[in-house]
């Protein structure tokens, strides 16, 4: 009996050693923020990012000056008594018009901002993801899990550098 207790545990130490290497090749790691750093089309996709923001605040510091503009000669014309009641009520409207439009015009310029961030950086994301997802194939990978969320992760795990160099980077 004794020589069969032998066998059996070097057996079983053996199988769970290849188990727990089998197991570690099924799975990797990728830091995706790392690669979308260094991509040119990203870089690219900020620049007319940035460049239509500006113009956006652009149109939206005309409207406020506007804005500021009408109610200054509004005020000037209420102190030196050149509208009628009437007159300055008609004129309030038009303040509080006036403003309403420039609070939607903020709203707007944040959902089209966003809208056009997201139509710019999918393609990219999707790219990037498909990259990611071949490697995993080539590498017969099981699960590919982010780095941000990765509390530990040998080195030897990390796929990041594959997945540059099928992007071109």
């Amino acid at each position: 009996m004794k020589k069969y207790i032998f066998p059996i545990l070097v057996a079983a130490i053996m199988l769970s050693g290849s188990i727990q290497t089998a197991v570690a090749q099924d799975i990797a790691f990728v830091n995706s923020a790392a690669i979308l750093a260094e991509l040119p089309a990203v870089k690219q996709a900020d620049e007319e990012m940035s460049t239509l923001q500006s113009n956006m605040e652009k149109r939206g510091q005309d409207m406020v000056a506007a804005f500021q503009k009408f109610y200054g000669e509004t005020m000037e014309k209420v102190q030196r008594g050149e509208l009628s009641p009437v007159q300055q009520q008609e004129a309030e409207k038009q303040l509080q018009q006036k403003q309403a439009e420039i609070q939607k015009y903020e709203q707007d310029m944040v959902k089209q901002l966003q809208t056009k961030r997201d139509e710019l950086l999918k393609p990219i994301s999707d790219r990037v993801n498909s990259t990611i997802n071949e490697v995993a194939k080539e590498k017969g990978l099981k699960m590919v899990v982010e780095q941000g969320v990765l509390l530990y992760g040998e080195t030897t795990l990390d796929i990041t550098a594959q997945v540059k160099a099928k992007l071109g980077i």
